[in-house]
């Protein structure tokens, strides 16, 4: 059971944090046990972890201020062994190096920062970084089968699926694309038919053309001559006379 002071002092660093946040950082009391917090480490930029998600715990002794926490990371992420406690001058692990006056901020702060460090201490382990960049990319998809993140993180969880229905939009381009091209070689392939048609038609032999032609002019040609056939014989009583 926790000390009234604990429960007071805990309650009022939650709201200090709620307006002023820490940077790359979540972190919020369990719903039905103030002295249990659950916290999220954005990776920073330019590190390893970048675009990791790493889910973790902070267990607070009913003695808070004057006794420091315990502090374990779930999610897989290359540099601290998951649900072991870590070794921070601000954990339990050294509970003579405790300064009462830090407080959930100071003790986030820290973590972060240890977290994007080399430093080895117990509870931490040794990886290459593209074995944190690989578990970085699966951090928020690990974290999201856990129901407690679910239940506590849920903005997360609207992240992630997200991510999942821009990657699934991604995957699907390629075939879409393809079906693009398809259907403009199609179209292309039918205009050049019917462009193909068309010169067909209008590819006529010359000797057809002058016939045509012939046979246009060969009517006007005998309407001449008949012409001047019956002039001639009109003309021939008044020759006689």
């Amino acid at each position: 059971m926790a000390e009234k002071s604990c429960v007071k002092r805990l309650q009022k660093e939650y709201r200090a944090l709620c307006k002023e946040p820490v940077s790359h950082v979540e972190a919020r009391p369990s719903p039905t046990d103030i002295l249990e917090w659950h916290y999220v480490l954005e990776g920073s930029e330019g590190t390893p972890f970048a675009g990791g998600y790493y889910y973790g715990k902070i267990k607070f002794p009913s003695e808070y201020p004057f006794k420091p926490p315990g502090i374990s990371m779930t999610t897989p992420n290359g540099r601290f062994i998951t649900q072991k406690k870590i070794c921070l001058s601000m954990s339990d692990f050294h509970p003579e190096s405790w300064n009462p006056m830090w407080s959930v901020s100071s003790i986030l702060t820290g973590l972060l920062s240890f977290m994007m460090d080399n430093s080895p201490t117990t509870g931490s382990v040794s990886t290459t970084v593209a074995e944190k960049q690989r578990l970085a990319k699966a951090s928020l998809a690990f974290n999201c089968k856990n129901p407690t993140f679910k239940k506590i993180f849920p903005e997360y969880v609207e992240k992630y699926n997200q991510q999942k229905l821009l990657e699934q939009s991604v995957s699907e381009q390629p075939s879409s694309n393809g079906s693009t091209k398809e259907e403009s070689a199609s179209r292309r392939t039918s205009n050049h038919g019917i462009l193909q048609q068309d010169q067909n038609r209008d590819e006529v032999p010359k000797d057809t053309i002058i016939n045509r032609k012939q046979s246009k002019n060969f009517p006007l040609w005998m309407l001449v001559l008949l012409v001047s056939v019956f002039g001639i014989v009109m003309a021939l009583p008044l020759i006689q006379l």
